[in-house]
């Protein structure tokens, strides 16, 4: 056992007097020491329930035989950071949340782990950890928050933020605001819709390392306690056959995560992750991997900001699984990859069904044959620029407009309530990008106010940072190279003209060669002032968004 390193024989006396100081019998001590990785706070809603999760995780790791301890991993709530300062973080958490992993794991050499993590980049980042350390570990999330309701329809976070733009225009009065804002969150889990907490959450079960329903079972069931029993059962089978996560991790089963994105038309950030992920397991992969994928996978599932469902919609329907299964039936899927339940994909499929073909389409009702995000490139994105096409308008699917440049979020947003932004329009945010944050920062602000105003009909908008999951309309992110970095981006004029044209994977400036040969000899890139600590630190390590963002090789 991994953890006789800290507790067998006669060097270890003080080690086990230290184990004892917690508690723990002779009896425990000889057992496997299980690690539980739990990212309970009383910040993020998605999080504040994660300790009954926890407890029936010990459990279940009691029940097998094994000595469970906990230790926490920090989280930022997306949402609670959005519009200022704390967003630049949010990325940055996530080599973090790997790190602290990896220093607890090494210090206290774990037999095996289970990661409870539920919202955004948390999910990644203990992912990083379980692929960095290999040791054998399974995930079971908190669960998704189930949606709100009123005036006859559901209500997510996103209607919360799209309320900003209708209240400013005038869409909705006082009293429609206050509705939206008691509504839209009405539970605990990470929030209702398709955003980037629950993709990641769903990316987790496809790529093998959660059990059937870690995505989809609702933060409130019964079921999501019943699982974590499980989960904690589970783990003391991997560690008895010594199934490590990157028995698990291969380029088959990220080849099925991927497919089940393009599926599901999950958040833009799953590139970001996916990336970091892949390069933590070893494999090989890039955008023009994922957007092969994506050309190859139609669009089964529109869930809230793209369409009216949510995530207990989709469990009702089928879940993850009925989503691979239909998959499976497509040729798309690869059945022999190994999953934490210890059976491949394919045994695990057997059981599985697809229960509304409204929820989850057939390829001949499919929304559209290609996946539901797609990779851009041009001369604004030579290295590559991301959109969640699944969720653009049919008349924005191609845009051409004149530049309204903005050098940092609040500009934009400023302007936006202003009424400066005209239809036709198409909005450059830059220095926004993994250097230029520094940080990444998600611009759901704008993109929602751009859908409460209407906007999003008429305007694009373009950035080399980054999107929530709950942004909708023409808005492309990860433009690489940033701006910091030298891309083109950074010399774009007020009314140059762009193209935006997603069924052709272009994005393009349309300005001649010669003046932008021009623009880019006299371009200084800027970098914002940073005070010492984390985010200067992360500035000198990070790399561009089309690699995932993540920390450069010494």
């Amino acid at each position: 056992m991994r953890s006789s390193l800290m507790k067998d024989g006669v060097t270890r006396i003080p080690h086990r007097s230290l184990l004892k100081a917690i508690g723990l019998t002779d009896e425990e001590i000889k057992r496997p020491i299980v690690g539980i990785v739990n990212s309970k706070n009383e910040v993020i809603p998605g999080h504040v329930h994660l300790d009954a999760i926890a407890q029936a995780v010990k459990t279940g790791v009691s029940m097998a035989g094994g000595t469970p301890l906990t230790f926490p991993a920090i989280g930022v709530c997306d949402g609670l950071a959005m519009g200022h300062d704390g967003m630049k973080y949010s990325l940055v958490s996530r080599e973090h949340i790997a790190d602290s992993v990896e220093i607890m794991a090494v210090s206290h050499p774990f037999d095996a782990l289970v990661f409870i993590p539920n919202c955004d980049k948390i999910v990644p980042g203990m992912i990083m950890a379980a692929l960095r350390l290999n040791i054998p570990s399974i995930f079971i999330s908190g669960g998704p928050m189930i949606p709100g309701f009123s005036s006859g329809r559901k209500l997510t976070l996103s209607n919360a933020f799209e309320a900003v733009g209708q209240s400013s225009v005038g869409a909705i009065d006082e009293k429609g605001v206050r509705e939206i804002e008691e509504e839209s969150c009405p539970t605990c889990g990470s929030c209702a819709g398709m955003f980037t907490a629950n993709s990641m959450n769903c990316m987790t079960e496809a790529v093998g390392l959660g059990l059937p329903g870690n995505g989809t079972v609702p933060a409130v069931h019964s079921k999501r306690l019943r699982m974590a029993k499980e989960a904690g059962l589970k783990i003391m089978e991997l560690l008895d056959k010594n199934i490590r996560p990157r028995d698990i991790v291969t380029a088959g089963s990220l080849h099925n995560a991927l497919s089940a994105d393009m599926a599901l038309g999950c958040s833009s950030n799953t590139v970001l992750h996916l990336l970091a992920i892949a390069r933590e397991a070893g494999v090989s992969l890039n955008l023009e991997d994922i957007n092969n994928v994506s050309k190859k996978t139609p669009h089964l599932v529109k869930l809230s900001p793209a369409g009216p469902d949510c995530l207990v919609d989709l469990d009702k329907a089928g879940g993850v699984q009925g989503v691979l299964k239909r998959l499976e039936g497509f040729g798309l899927i690869n059945p022999e990859t190994l999953t934490v339940t210890g059976k491949s994909v394919g045994e695990n499929l057997q059981a599985a069904r697809v229960r509304d073909d409204e929820v989850i389409k057939t390829k001949e009702t499919a929304y559209s044959p290609d996946g539901g995000l797609a990779i851009l490139w041009g001369n604004i994105a030579p290295d590559g620029a991301v959109v969640k096409k699944g969720a653009v308008l049919p008349e924005m699917m191609v845009h051409e407009g004149p530049a309204r440049v903005f050098d940092g979020e609040e500009d934009c947003t400023e302007s936006l309530l202003a009424g400066k932004i005209k239809p036709g329009d198409v909005i450059v945010i830059r220095y926004e990008g993994p250097k230029g944050g520094p940080g990444m920062k998600e611009m759901l602000t704008p993109t929602a106010t751009l859908a409460g105003m209407g906007l999003d009909k008429t305007v694009a908008l373009i950035t080399d940072g980054r999107f929530s999951g709950a942004s909708k309309g023409a808005s492309v992110g990860h433009i690489s190279p940033e701006a910091a970095a030298g891309g083109l981006i950074g010399v774009i004029q007020e009314n140059d003209r762009i193209v935006v044209d997603i069924p052709n994977n272009k994005l393009e400036l349309l300005v001649d060669k010669a003046e932008l040969d021009k623009r880019m000899k006299n371009f200084t890139p800027r970098l914002r002032e940073v005070p010492p600590g984390c985010l200067r630190r992360y500035r000198g390590l990070v790399t561009s968004a089309n690699t995932g963002a993540v920390f450069k090789d010494e």
